[in-house]
């Protein structure tokens, strides 16, 4: 795998360079063991609820982060695993950060122009949005922001983007919540970011959660609006990319990973 030199785009970087393994196994959801290159092994938090389909296979090059905080329980996460050559990003904590810096850099031009940004407001029914953009002159925009990694190729050998990789109730419950902010005369948008840079469009995996491609449908007709960016993901830093088109396709094109 080739990692090129960290371009100077909005991203977050991570505080000290990543530490290089192999996966060992991943298990009970939040934990993976990791053998180094000197054979000692380590249990890594996973910071991530998903299945990870295509990125659980053990003997995977992975990159792992180190805590120094003598509280936690387990020093190291597991940050990026390394599939068909490419590091893929897995920590579900970073696309957050990375969207807001990304705004205040006016790297996403369909959410520039706001004096404001504000994270983890309360809104809808016991939810909290991910950001809240604001300006005195405009509507705010209510922005709920989802981690992809999943990739899979359809039946014409495009690469896709692909969320959710397993059932997500409380995703369909926030497509809800959008489409009320628009009924409220507010701006509601969808934002996913891709923490790999091999896919050259967006769909939802259908087939894996039926009920919130249902309900992003019937948000994108109430007006809630969908980006969607892919991002260049390195052992320094996570850096936004470049936008991809957003596709509601059928079941029909979906083959496995």
């Amino acid at each position: 795998m080739t990692l090129s030199p960290k371009p100077m785009r909005a991203g977050v970087s991570f505080p000290s360079v990543l530490a290089e393994g192999r996966l060992v196994q991943r298990y009970k959801r939040f934990l993976a063991d990791v053998e180094f290159p000197d054979g000692s092994v380590v249990t890594a938090h996973v910071p991530n609820s998903g299945t990870m389909l295509g990125l659980n296979a053990p003997g995977s090059r992975v990159w792992l982060s180190r805590s120094d905080n003598p509280a936690r329980k387990l020093a190291y996460t597991l940050e990026m695993v390394e599939a068909d050559g490419h590091a893929v990003g897995v920590n579900t904590g970073h696309p957050n950060a990375l969207a807001a810096a990304a705004i205040k850099a006016g790297a996403i031009p369909e959410l520039d122009g706001y004096e404001t940004i504000r994270r983890e407001v309360r809104y809808g029914r016991n939810s909290r949005i991910d950001l809240l953009l604001e300006s005195p002159d405009r509507p705010p925009a209510y922005v709920e922001i989802k981690n992809v990694h999943l990739r899979r190729l359809d039946r014409h050998g495009g690469r896709a983007a692909e969320f959710p990789d397993c059932v997500t109730a409380r995703g369909a419950k926030h497509l809800v919540e959008l489409a009320d902010m628009v009924a409220l005369g507010c701006r509601a948008v969808m934002l996913y970011l891709v923490q790999r840079a091999d896919c050259d469009h967006f769909r939802v995996a259908e087939d894996i959660d039926p009920v919130y491609h249902k309900g992003l449908l019937s948000a994108r007709k109430a007006g809630v609006e969908t980006l969607c960016y892919s991002c260049t993901v390195t052992p320094e830093a996570i850096l936004l990319d470049r936008p991809l088109p957003v596709i509601l396709t059928t079941l029909d094109e979906i083959t496995e990973p």
